[in-house]
């Protein structure tokens, strides 16, 4: 049976106020399971007010209180100073969730913290941070080949036209003229690959929308028949500080790609492209919880992303279309972790979703 609350004095909860900056959901319980504080994430995720889990038995928020019951009670008689299990909380207005159950001891005397981890939270974070990982591997890889690639190929370019002045034969000729020609175009590929390293991050005012529309005028430029660009936006998403050319060439390398996929649905006429944004709420992403992120989703009804590349779509020079340079989805997510943001990708037959998240003021 439940326990009536027990108050919990301010002072007490205002001890615990930095656990609201977690991402993570946090409580303070006695040993006698009554909860001290709840932090927000805490509060977010139970879906009821602060007021109501404080002074409550933590314990009738699982759906077996024993087992935190038990632990409490280890806790209490020292038996360990951490334990750790998986539990299904209970959410008003929502289905349980899936936890992993931290429970451990503090300096203070009869009270313990206990972390909950949604599972499907953390598979998520653990999913974030192969992308930021991986990312910053691929910048240094592209900034490292693109120089090692540079500086012969400059050597190998100069010798090719010193060597067609000083020959005669027409045949030879073409052939130098095929290498100069060949030289040209890697170095183009190692300015592209360059780009987003050379270039200042010029900082202004940025309206999402006005990014939006900028692309989908290219777009329709480029596919003038077969393809419509569907407008679907929050307006009142604020401006934020940020480089409005780079968020402009990212989006446009997300919807450049989507629409080269179209292709199929382009002849057929019903071919579709677009552009949402929202803003989300207490969101947590690339290890850090915000209060506000702009979220902007490029979807498009084509055949998906191929299962053989779905994990490496923002590596270098990997890519789901025959000739195709597998470097506008790198460089998009570069341009968009140098605003603090995050691309993620959804795909199935029929819909992908590319969901840029970028942090609001």
């Amino acid at each position: 049976m439940s326990r009536p609350p027990v108050a919990v004095p301010p002072a007490v909860s205002a001890t615990f106020q930095p656990f609201d900056l977690l991402a993570t959901l946090i409580a303070v319980v006695r040993i006698d399971g009554s909860v001290v504080f709840a932090n927000a994430a805490l509060e977010d995720a139970i879906g009821t007010s602060r007021r109501t889990i404080e002074g409550s038995q933590f314990a009738d928020f699982f759906s077996e209180p024993q087992i935190l019951r038990n632990a409490l009670e280890g806790a209490g008689s020292n038996e360990f100073a951490a334990l750790r299990y998986d539990a299904w909380l209970k959410r008003f207005s929502h289905d349980p969730v899936l936890v992993h159950v931290i429970v451990a001891q503090t300096d203070r005397p009869g009270e313990v913290i206990i972390e909950l981890l949604p599972l499907e939270q953390q598979a998520r974070q653990d999913r974030e941070e192969r992308l930021i990982d991986q990312a910053q591997a691929n910048k240094e890889l592209i900034r490292n080949l693109a120089h090692e690639i540079k500086n012969p190929l400059g050597g190998i370019r100069g010798a090719a036209q010193l060597l067609q002045m000083e020959v005669e034969s027409r045949d030879l000729i073409e052939y130098t003229q095929v290498i100069i020609h060949e030289a040209d175009r890697l170095q183009t590929l190692v300015d592209r690959l360059l780009a987003p390293h050379r270039r200042p991050h010029v900082v202004g005012d940025v309206n999402i929308h006005e990014v939006c529309e900028r692309v989908r005028s290219l777009i329709l430029a480029e596919f003038p028949r077969g393809l419509r660009v569907v407008r679907d936006y929050d307006t009142s998403i604020p401006e934020f500080r940020g480089d409005r050319e780079q968020l402009i060439q990212a989006v446009l390398n997300i919807a450049h790609n989507a629409a080269q996929a179209l292709a199929d649905r382009v002849a057929a006429g019903d071919a579709q492209i677009t552009f949402r944004s929202r803003i989300a709420r207490q969101v947590t992403f690339g290890k850090q919880r915000y209060r506000l992120a702009l979220e902007l989703h490029v979807i498009d009804n084509g055949p998906g992303v191929p299962d053989s590349i779905k994990d490496r779509i923002f590596y270098p020079l990997v890519s789901g279309r025959d000739g195709g340079s597998g470097l506008g989805l790198t460089l998009a997510q570069t341009f968009v972790q140098q605003h603090h943001g995050l691309i993620e990708c959804d795909s199935v037959p029929g819909r992908t979703d590319f969901k840029i998240l970028i942090p609001l003021p």
